[in-house]
């Protein structure tokens, strides 16, 4: 059977990872997207943004002709395809809410693309949106401007991504579960036959549903997952006021409770990036919206909001005193590892209180320093390298969890420091080493702060 050409509409993550996987297990993809500089890195087998795996597949892709980036020519894309993704982005407005500015604009373009096409296509919304957009606003989008009419002219699905950034490309080829919301039937049975020619013999457990269940899935997953994180870190704010508790204890023996799970509970100092953070907030409205409030995220938020600062004050308490003047080194910017991703990133509330203060700032992240630029500008200093970053420091804030951090011996900070206080905001040291050789306070460790 031929297999269905795909177009996709917006190619940031989740763009992006769906295109190059379709095109890697031999699909024609035509991807369009705004940004003219975003397209010609893409054309020429570079990744707009650092994810492992991804870059050899687009040089692939790109070299067979299987991929290529148009600027702005939603009409060609759909034109040259049977089924369209829209992977555009949902950012939070003021208030919290989603907006569904892009949304709508690439609703428009595909229905005018549709006006000129005499064959059913499928429209497929990728991007995470609220309840009711699908049907509610993209729908009606599509019909007014298209002439047709959903379901005997053009299918409408909604398929919301479960990607992790960091590992979102691997996520993209082996999917742990596969959730499409169909219009009807024949929207539905297109999609499902799509991914059964992309898996294989490896197709991923599927939830057939409504257009509005799809949605909600896709919120209450990152809301289940932002409170475990947020539930641990309050279980570890309660450890450091109990004698020789540890937090690391308590998440490793709750997760070998089947109910539970050890996934996303790691103690630390709160979640960031493009999803979580944005998701709890639009759920939030959007309930308030139905009459309902969701207080239980509401303080999901809370804790998160306070739990970065937490290292501030760990600093100061090491330090006995003060910030102004300090060098403070701070390891990591990017919300987690194997990101350059800064949206909502820890680092960034830390070193703005940092900065508050009165602090010297020195930062290293291996890929994320580009990014960390345009957002501090010259604030703060950039250091080259882990050592570089450490030397003649007063206090180090350890904020992301880079395998490079890890290797970090206690002499790596006696030697390079101009006085040894080392905080672990994600745990990745051994507290008996650490805390035996230098000042030292970890997250969720109760009563062995601090040593010499």
């Amino acid at each position: 059977m031929k297999k269905l050409g795909v177009s996709v509409i917006g190619v940031g993550y989740v763009g992006l990872c769906t295109a190059v996987g379709f095109a890697s297990r031999g699909y024609n993809v035509i991807a369009s997207d705004t940004d003219p500089e975003k397209a010609a890195k893409i054309n020429s087998g570079i990744p707009p943004f650092h994810e492992p795996g991804l870059q050899n597949m687009l040089e692939e892709a790109v070299r067979n002709g299987r991929l290529k980036c148009l600027v702005g020519k939603t009409a060609e894309a759909v034109a040259g395809s049977d089924l369209t993704f829209i992977a555009v982005g949902t950012p939070s407005k003021a208030d919290g809410s989603i907006d569904l500015q892009f949304i709508k604009l690439a609703a428009h373009d595909i229905g005018e693309a549709l006006r000129q096409k005499n064959v059913y296509h499928l429209v497929v919304v990728k991007s995470t949106v609220v309840p009711t957009t699908t049907q509610d606003v993209v729908k009606p989008i599509l019909e007014k401007v298209s002439g047709k009419k959903c379901g005997s002219d053009f299918g409408l699905c909604m398929n919301p991504e479960f990607l992790r950034q960091g590992s979102a490309f691997e996520d993209t080829l082996h999917a742990d579960r596969l959730v499409i919301g169909a219009y009807d039937e024949r929207s539905g049975e297109i999609l499902e036959r799509l991914y059964r020619g992309f898996y294989g013999a490896d197709m991923p457990p599927t939830i057939r549903t409504t257009l509005s269940t799809a949605e909600l899935i896709k919120y209450a997953s990152n809301a289940m997952l932002a409170t475990k994180i947020s539930f641990i870190n309050a279980m570890a704010n309660l450890c450091e006021r109990i004698p020789s508790a540890d937090v690391k204890v308590v998440a490793a023996a709750m997760g070998l409770d089947k109910r539970i799970g050890p996934l996303f509970l790691n103690a630390g100092l709160g979640y960031g990036g493009s999803c979580f953070p944005k998701d709890v907030k639009a759920l939030i409205v959007c309930s308030k919206s139905l009459g309902y409030r969701l207080k239980l995220l509401e303080e999901v938020e809370n804790v998160n909001k306070a739990q970065p600062l937490k290292a501030v004050e760990f600093c100061k308490e090491l330090l006995g005193g003060g910030l102004k003047g300090k060098r403070i080194a701070v390891l990591g910017l990017a919300f987690k590892a194997d990101t350059d991703d800064m949206r909502e990133a820890r680092a960034i509330p830390i070193i703005n209180q940092l900065l508050e203060e009165g602090a010297d700032v020195v930062a290293y992240d291996p890929v994320a320093v580009p990014i960390a630029k345009t957002i501090f500008k010259n604030k703060i200093h950039y250091a080259a390298s882990t050592l570089e970053c450490l030397k003649g420091a007063d206090c180090c804030i350890l904020v992301t969890e880079w395998d490079e951090f890890k290797k970090l011996k206690p002499e790596d900070f006696i030697k390079n420091m101009k006085q040894p206080a080392l905080i672990d905001g994600r745990r990745i040291y051994n507290p008996e080493e650490f805390s035996q050789k230098l000042r030292f306070i970890a997250i969720g460790l109760g009563n062995r702060r601090t040593q010499n």
